[in-house]
């Protein structure tokens, strides 16, 4: 019996591209195996003529081919650039838009960073949601006025076409797509490969540079802890805010601060990330699951799961129990 073919990942740079972008998809996805140890993602990186690209770091990154492999690839990743044309006027080379016009067509398409300025330009976030690096959300808007921008998470995920906040955040949409692809278990392998949290908590509001103007110097995360500690508890909003030593009011404004979610958000996110992994791991009923991570019942896991990721419970259990494993390559 002959092995599925690799996903095939083309990773889109355009001078001057971001460096740190252009490496974390090869270094995320390429690590992923199937259980018979072949790669489960061929990554390439490619330019619009197939010609070493600058980057904004001052070196050069001779690619793997041209707009060919775009054509071809079942998922396009753009890395982040600083491309004037694109970043100050919102304008793509036509062919280069045509090409990724045509690729969504078939593929995934994903941007990092301010590779979401390409993606607009190109026509393909028109009326969706999507994020980009907070630095650079005014500049979009104005370029982009169609385009649903959210400068609260660190990526967004809308229907095959998902987009990163700057910097470590392309990082987390890879470990997603790792997630969505092959389950919660394989991601958490990769990210603990590389020392990387599995999922960080929040949106990239919290690292924003905004003042403060009291409460500086507290914290919720030991409310978050308590919360991981008894997701299978109901724990009101004053004994949170008292856990932390703060009026209730103060506490839910200091956990948006810190999160970008609200308190509720934050705790049906962390429910739902530990019903997959039971799901994933173990053989507990449905029911048992729901009521272990606080959801309640199973019909109340199944809407989570049908709203949050378009499936369901024992769907997402056949999916994953047989997903590719990740061992730690040498040298990677």
């Amino acid at each position: 019996m002959t092995s599925p073919a690799p996903h095939r990942v083309t990773v889109l740079a355009l001078a001057p591209a971001v460096a740190f972008d252009l490496s974390i998809p090869a270094q995320m996805l390429a690590m992923v195996t199937t259980r018979g140890g072949e790669a489960a993602y061929d990554v390439r990186t490619v330019t619009p003529d197939g010609a070493p690209v600058v980057t904004v770091n001052g070196y050069s990154v001779l690619p793997q081919g041209d707009l060919s492999l775009v054509e071809q690839a079942d998922t396009v990743i753009v890395a982040g650039t600083r491309a004037p044309d694109v970043l100050d006027e919102g304008v793509l080379d036509p062919r280069l838009a045509e090409t990724l016009r045509a690729a969504r067509r078939r593929a995934r398409m994903v941007s990092l960073c301010t590779g979401s300025f390409v993606l607009a330009a190109a026509g393909l976030l028109e009326g969706r949601r999507a994020a980009t690096h907070w630095r650079y959300a005014e500049r979009f808007r104005r370029l982009f006025p169609s385009v649903d921008l959210d400068t609260d998470p660190l990526y967004v995920d809308d229907g095959g076409v998902l987009t990163s906040a700057g910097g470590a955040a392309a990082i987390d949409l890879c470990l997603h797509v790792v997630r969505e692809d092959h389950g919660s278990s394989v991601a958490n392998r990769i990210a603990r490969y590389n020392v990387v949290a599995p999922m960080r908590e929040g949106g990239q509001a919290q690292y924003i540079d905004h003042p403060v103007a009291e409460d500086a110097g507290t914290s919720t995360a030991a409310a978050r802890t308590l919360m991981v500690r008894h997701l299978d508890r109901r724990l009101s909003l004053g004994r949170l805010a008292a856990h932390c030593h703060m009026s209730v009011r103060t506490f839910t404004r200091r956990f948006r601060q810190e999160t970008g979610l609200s308190p509720a958000e934050w705790l049906t996110s962390a429910r739902l990330k530990h019903a997959r992994h039971l799901l994933e791991s173990t053989e507990q009923p449905v029911d048992d699951i729901a009521a272990a991570t606080g959801l309640g019942s199973g019909t109340n896991l199944r809407q989570h799961m049908r709203a949050a990721l378009n499936t369901t419970p024992s769907a997402y259990r056949r999916a994953f129990r047989a997903a590719p494993t990740a061992p730690a390559r040498p040298g990677s």
